[in-house]
């Protein structure tokens, strides 16, 4: 797929020189792989390109839009605000080049829907078994992402089940159903004997917080009870790690005690916390011809309680 007039985009030039090359879907590639793994090596290695190819290959995409998109001043390269506004438009770019030419057609490729930690929670089952026997032809891939949008706004996916409200722009939401919320403590401590837990009786407690796909803040406590101590995690698999070694509580949903148990973490409901909403998310643009089956089906399963209730607590 070419976006502009053939050209080669790795020689130099000024930027007007730049601007009249042509701009094909490696650019773009090129750009997404950056913007991903913030390094240039690590995007070089992914795409199976040299560094200085997708160094060049990032310039001339630069040149052409007559913008920085990525500031190279730190080690850990970041988007500028042109960069990141224009990545979803790339994203959504690639996956339309993609689904045009992808193998068996558009209807063919597998759907990938991301989510954070629990998928679907206790519904998940049901959808993937109802899927594969309404649209065999179609694979539906559940990805977990350790991303607040599951690797939607980076095209990674093609819609995302979600948890919490979700403030990226370009993205449409609907809410599927609430989810009450649970503590999960140290399995052999104090907190684990109680049959269910308030806010207040985690505030003396070091709250262990997943601040990249998570859901949990400081403000879910009254300002004038909140826990003084905190602990930073990158991910599900972090969380659990450090409530099992007593380092610290935590706030997750009802469908967690299903998709993540730990023989040292315990769950208790947490009554007095307002629910979470699970959220179906997709890009505000054309994306996979199969996204309004998805849609149909997680508001059919959803309607009819398919999934049954969720697991219980320990």
């Amino acid at each position: 797929m070419s976006l502009g007039p053939s050209g080669d985009p790795h020689a130099g030039g000024s930027p007007d020189r730049g601007r009249g090359r042509g701009i094909e879907i490696r650019h773009l590639r090129a750009f997404l792989a950056v913007a991903d793994e913030g390094n240039v090596t690590r995007a070089a290695a992914r795409l199976r390109l040299t560094q200085p190819a997708v160094s060049r290959t990032l310039a001339a995409l630069e040149r052409h839009l007559g913008v920085r998109l990525v500031d190279r001043s730190t080690h850990h390269l970041v988007l500028t605000p042109e960069g990141v506004a224009f990545r979803d438009r790339a994203a959504s770019a690639v996956a339309a080049f993609d689904e045009a030419l992808g193998p068996g057609g558009p209807h063919h490729r597998a759907l990938r829907v991301g989510h954070a930690w629990s998928a679907f929670g206790p519904y998940t089952t049901p959808l993937l078994r109802r899927w594969q026997e309404r649209y065999p032809a179609t694979p539906l891939e559940l990805l977990r992402i350790d991303d607040r949008t599951a690797g939607l706004t980076r095209g990674e996916v093609d819609a995302a089940l979600l948890r919490g409200p979700v403030a990226a722009p370009g993205l449409v939401t609907e809410v599927l159903f609430d989810e009450p919320r649970v503590a999960a403590v140290v399995a052999d401590g104090p907190l684990a004997a109680r049959a269910v837990l308030r806010l207040a009786d985690l505030a003396d407690a070091t709250l262990v917080l997943n601040t990249v796909s998570g859901t949990t803040a400081l403000d879910l406590w009254p300002p004038e009870a909140r826990p003084a101590a905190t602990l930073t995690v990158a991910n599900t698999d972090d969380w659990l790690t450090a409530i099992a070694a007593g380092r610290g509580v935590g706030v997750s949903t009802t469908s967690t005690p299903g998709t993540h148990p730990h023989s040292g973490v315990a769950y208790r409901p947490l009554v007095d916390a307002p629910a979470l909403p699970v959220l179906l998310v997709r890009r505000d643009a054309p994306g996979h011809p199969a996204l309004p089956d998805l849609l149909a089906l997680v508001r059919e399963i959803v309607r009819h309680g398919t999934g049954g209730e969720a697991a219980p607590p320990e």
